[in-house]
């Protein structure tokens, strides 16, 4: 009996220190995620504006927008947005409470600057707004 109550406690030790961990990967793949969606975003706004020399109506913007169909998927744990003049445009990715992101905003624009406007400091992130992503709970890029 004995030895079942140590293996027991063992295994909650191990628990006790792999949950916050897995907790925090959770996090940094849905950061990374949305990401990756502004960095193609950024593509095809570039490609759009190659073939108009504007960005207005541009493929992630406009009605039938890429950036739509991106925040159609139930799973997303970002909502993108834009807003886009015909020589500028800045795509936003902004956290979903309900997956657990509030306070997290990404955003890049047509000068291809990575910008983070907020992170979620109930998650115990830290780094005030910086012209990178953030990407770690030390606020590194």
């Amino acid at each position: 009996m004995i030895e079942l109550m140590i293996v027991v406690v063992v295994i909650a030790i191990l628990a006790a220190i792999a949950i916050p961990y897995f907790g925090d990967y959770i996090t940094r793949s849905k950061v990374i995620d949305a990401t990756s969606k502004l960095g193609d975003v950024h593509t095809d706004m570039e490609k759009y504006f190659m073939d108009n020399r504007t960005y207005v109506n541009g493929a992630a913007c406009g009605s039938n927008a890429k950036i739509v169909a991106l925040n159609a998927d139930p799973a997303a744990a970002f909502l993108l947005g834009c807003a886009a003049t015909a020589t500028t445009y800045t795509v936003t990715a902004s956290g979903v409470a309900a997956k657990g992101m509030a306070g997290f905003t990404y955003t890049i624009n047509e000068q291809n600057i990575h910008a983070t406007t907020a992170v979620s400091a109930a998650k115990g992130w830290s780094g005030a707004p910086k012209n990178c992503w953030i990407t770690r709970k030390d606020g590194s890029c």
